[in-house]
């Protein structure tokens, strides 16, 4: 299973989490966040830089994409349809729709998307669109009938990475684990040690 490392800001830090080369590297361009960057350090080709957006114009998006050579974008906010469609025809890049679920959401919702972007991506419902720090009840992903591969995401921590296990019995088309604050020793700053321990039971159980 693949590996999204998101809410990326400090240097120093940044080079410490390439050298565990997960799937994705993601900086968020959301003045709101407390993660937000205006800058960004160039990233190995094999490894997939990432922008989260929520509610951008199209016009901003394209501009940031181009000046930071992203090769995903993260939409985060109530973006429609029309707008990732868009965006999918103006950028050679990745387009992932996030979703903020709760217990009673309906993936009926995704419909509409299903040919506007590339992945879905699965967080939890709170106060901001993401980096929240807790879990929705995943086992509502068991109501996903559609085959668009998805991000998971929400308060995934060493604690509670175990409870994923259903995903691979489900057959769900899971695509990649998304984290972010429950990994890190300050905002911004991620924990390389745990990080470690997540990776290698990514690659031992999911």
């Amino acid at each position: 299973m693949k590996l999204k490392i998101c809410g990326m800001k400090y240097d120093s830090n940044i080079k410490e989490v390439l050298n565990l080369k997960p799937n994705y590297i993601g900086f968020i361009f959301w003045k709101n966040s407390h993660r937000y960057v205006t800058n960004t350090p160039s990233i190995p080709n094999q490894i997939i830089k990432t922008g989260v957006f929520v509610d951008s114009p199209i016009d901003k998006i394209i501009s940031i994409v181009k000046n930071h050579n992203l090769k995903a974008i993260q939409l985060h906010g109530n973006e429609n349809p029309e707008l990732c469609l868009n965006l999918k025809k103006n950028l050679n890049v990745e387009i992932i729709k996030a979703f903020n679920v709760d217990n009673y959401f309906d993936f009926n919702k995704t419909k509409l998307y299903l040919d506007s972007c590339d992945y879905f991506l699965f967080d939890s419902k709170g106060d901001l669109p993401g980096g929240n720090g807790f879990s929705f009840k995943w086992e509502i992903l068991r109501n996903y009938n559609y085959k668009k591969p998805f991000f998971i995401s929400g308060g995934i921590g060493l604690d509670n990475i175990s409870d994923l296990n259903f995903l691979k019995e489900y057959k769900l088309p899971v695509h990649c684990v998304d984290v972010n604050s429950k990994f890190e020793s300050e905002i911004g700053y991620k924990n390389v040690d745990e990080l470690k321990k997540l990776i290698k039971i990514l690659n031992n159980e999911l």
